[in-house]
């Protein structure tokens, strides 16, 4: 895998967060596994809002030269699994995130902070205006 700074991380966090993705978190798994660099985990309250974010992370990044390897579940909106190479990011239905628990399996992962988490975390329950254009400082 590439070494991928937590910056160059905030631009999968805000993709997912333009869709208003629900409790974003970002896992550092460098050390854990060969398979990515990072997981971001998210969930959406319905299977339609599921498939939503998914579709709008896809678009967004596309945009911006980065292209998925392979993206699975987004028809079904249970859990949509998009592999980015050194970033696999994991949409779930609210429930089925409760039930696989992948942040109590991957526990020893660092929780990595990014300014758009930050930010997500101080206004929790206010619209985020994140642009489609998505520039890292």
């Amino acid at each position: 895998m590439t070494e991928t700074s937590d910056a160059d991380l905030d631009i999968y966090v805000k993709a997912a967060l333009g869709k208003k993705a629900k409790n974003p978190i970002l896992l550092d798994v460098r050390h854990l596994t060969s398979l990515a660099d990072a997981f971001l985990i998210c969930h959406g309250t319905s299977n339609r809002q599921v498939s939503a974010v998914a579709e709008h992370i896809q678009r967004v990044l596309k945009k911006q030269g980065i292209h998925a390897l392979s993206v699975d579940g987004l028809k079904e909106g249970h859990w949509v699994l998009m592999d980015y190479g050194h970033v696999v990011i994991h949409v779930f239905y609210e429930s089925t995130r409760s039930f696989y628990d992948l942040e109590g399996l991957w526990s020893d992962a660092r929780r990595i902070r990014t300014e758009s988490l930050a930010q997500a975390a101080d206004y929790p329950d206010e619209d985020m205006d994140v642009d489609e254009s998505v520039f890292i400082e």
